[in-house]
C-alpha cells in the first residue's frame, strides 16, 4: 500500500522521542546545467515547532522545491530501517 504524503506526515509527526528532520529538494541551475540538491534544512524532536516549520516551509516555498518531514531515531544504522530520510530526484525533473 502506497501512502499518501498527509498519511506520511502524520505517521512522521507521531510524538515518540524520535527526531524530527525536514528535507528540501531542489533543481539547481546555477551553474549552468541543472543539478538536484538534497538537504537537511530543519532538526528537532518538537513535533509542534517540526510541525510548524514544515509549514512555513510549504507556504513559502519555490514551485520546484520539496519538502518531506521524517522521524528518526539516534544512533542507528538508518540504511537498515525500511525507509530513510530520502528525497527522489528523476532524470526527468533534470530536464
Amino acid at each position: 500500500m502506497i501512502m499518501t504524503e498527509a498519511e506520511f506526515l502524520q505517521l512522521a509527526l507521531a510524538d515518540n522521542g524520535e527526531l524530527k528532520i525536514i528535507l528540501k529538494g531542489e533543481i539547481d541551475e546555477t551553474s549552468g546545467e541543472k543539478v538536484g540538491v538534497v538537504a537537511v534544512v530543519f532538526i528537532t524532536r518538537d513535533v509542534v515547532r517540526a510541525k510548524e516549520q514544515y509549514e512555513i516551509l510549504n507556504n513559502g516555498k519555490a514551485e520546484t522545491d520539496y519538502f518531506m518531514l521524517y522521524s528518526c531515531p539516534e544512533d542507528v544504522d538508518l540504511t537498515t530501517l525500511g525507509h530513510y530520510p530520502s528525497l527522489e530526484i528523476s532524470r526527468e525533473d533534470l530536464m
